[in-house]
């Protein structure tokens, strides 16, 4: 075969790929300009899909941090009653405060009326931790024990109003009332039970320096008693509550470390001294601890 008839079939397979392209290209343009196909059609009902989810999910972030936020607030509050001969009237501001993060939980369970809550969870989960806290700490001032998960669900049922036309749209639209949920999960409340013995430690170390013997040891108990029970967990929990356990000891040793000194050294230590001693332990304890104490 000669070279003249080589570059004509080299020509004649070039041409017939370029044919082959340009038909291609041809194809697609048609299907993209042609909005009745069925593919374009599924793929907007995805593309619809996917930015309503997003759009919720971000709506649930910025509501958990307002959660979060509000939470916080209420525990450096609660952290005042031990400055005030009568903390009734702090522990009823603390109440209010804590109606307003419910009325924000309230939102997030308009969020996920008719939602799977797993698909969302991880958007909302610190500020429910934050407010099992929160709500945790208040209980335990007031009663000296550990609110259970069924009395913070129970106080998750929210009244909304909305228009129903139960007749048709030939009569006007009447407002009928809706019941709304929020269930706690139970790994959110182990993990606001183990940030909540952090704030028994302030407590218990404040307590101290404002010469009140009897909360050290009431506390140490009660800690004694919570890491008791996430023993019986161990590794069968979620893996965030086995990384908050080592918090949690921390937490109860700083308490029993300071039931120790006043059981050997506070018949001998004035109290209006104790306030001294126990910001220098606390702070050589960790000092980023004991300067947090010390702001709130």
């Amino acid at each position: 075969m000669g070279g003249s008839t080589w570059e004509q079939l080299i020509d004649a397979m070039a041409r017939t790929c370029e044919g082959c392209s340009r038909k291609n290209a041809d194809a697609v343009q048609d299907r993209d300009a042609n909005p009745s196909s069925p593919v374009i059609a599924a793929f907007k009902v995805f593309q619809q899909e996917l930015d309503t989810r997003h759009d919720k999910y971000e709506r649930l972030v910025k509501i958990s941090r307002d959660v979060t936020i509000e939470s916080k607030r209420t525990i450096f509050l609660l952290h005042r009653v031990t400055n005030v001969p009568d903390p009734e009237d702090i522990l009823n501001e603390a109440d209010g405060k804590l109606d307003g993060v419910r009325q924000k939980i309230g939102q997030i369970a308009e969020e996920l009326r008719g939602e799977d809550i797993h698909q969302f969870h991880r958007a909302f989960t610190p500020g429910i931790q934050e407010y099992v806290e929160a709500v945790s700490f208040l209980h335990y001032i007031r009663h000296r024990g550990l609110i259970s998960l069924e009395e913070i669900n129970a106080r998750l049922v929210f009244m909304r109003t909305e228009k129903v036309d139960p007749k048709g749209s030939a009569e006007a639209l009447q407002p009928g009332a809706q019941v709304l949920t929020f269930q706690v999960t139970p790994s959110d409340y182990l993990l606001g039970v183990a940030d909540l013995t952090g704030e028994l430690m302030r407590m218990c170390i404040s307590s101290v320096g404002n010469g009140d013997i009897d909360t050290p040891f009431q506390l140490s108990q009660f800690l004694r008693q919570i890491h008791d029970g996430f023993s019986y967990i161990g590794n069968t929990g979620p893996y965030e509550v086995s990384k908050k356990l080592h918090t949690l000891r921390q937490s109860l040793g700083k308490v029993e470390d300071a039931c120790y000194t006043l059981r050997v050294r506070g018949s001998e230590i004035p109290k209006h001294m104790l306030a001294d001693v126990f910001s220098s332990r606390t702070t050589l304890i960790d000092p980023e601890e004991g300067v947090h104490g010390q702001q709130l």
